[in-house]
């Protein structure tokens, strides 16, 4: 796993390449969530709302809705699809978006409409790394880990 100002950056992740990761879970699903320099920038969160599974929602519509005492924000859809499963125990323990963005801390699990494009307009792999690097740069963020 790549680190850079303390900012975890999995390599095996696709990225939006300014809020969100996504992980291809097989069987046409995909796992989506927030990066680890997202969540610092939003600081800590204190509720987490979700549309329901079944939701249909065109790319870069939101999907969930993150609240910080300094922000309100919508994660948006990296693809047209329709959400399959939704992480209950964050919209429970919203705090967790700041301790394990990439493991407990998921948001919703979602099929594509069009699985062979599903993932154009994400990056992965050191393109991904990079480009994130630069992101962190541009807004100057350290990341920091909150405890519970």
């Amino acid at each position: 796993m790549a680190e850079y100002q303390g900012c975890e950056l999995p390599e095996d992740l696709y990225y939006d390449l300014d809020y969100i990761w996504v992980r291809p879970e097989g069987a046409g699903r995909y796992r989506v969530g927030v990066t680890d320099p997202s969540q610092t920038m939003a600081g800590r969160v204190v509720a987490v709302t979700m549309r329901p599974v079944g939701t249909h929602r065109a790319a870069r519509r939101p999907v969930a809705v993150l609240e910080s005492g300094k922000w309100v924000g919508g994660i948006p859809a990296p693809f047209d699809g329709t959400i399959v499963e939704r992480n209950e125990r964050v919209i429970e323990r919203p705090g967790l978006v700041n301790i394990a963005p990439y493991t407990d801390a998921w948001l919703v699990v979602m099929t594509p409409d069009d699985p062979a494009r599903a993932l154009e307009g994400l990056a992965t792999g050191p393109e991904a790394i990079a480009a994130m690097k630069e992101w962190i740069d541009r807004y100057r963020v350290q990341c920091l880990r909150c405890a519970e």
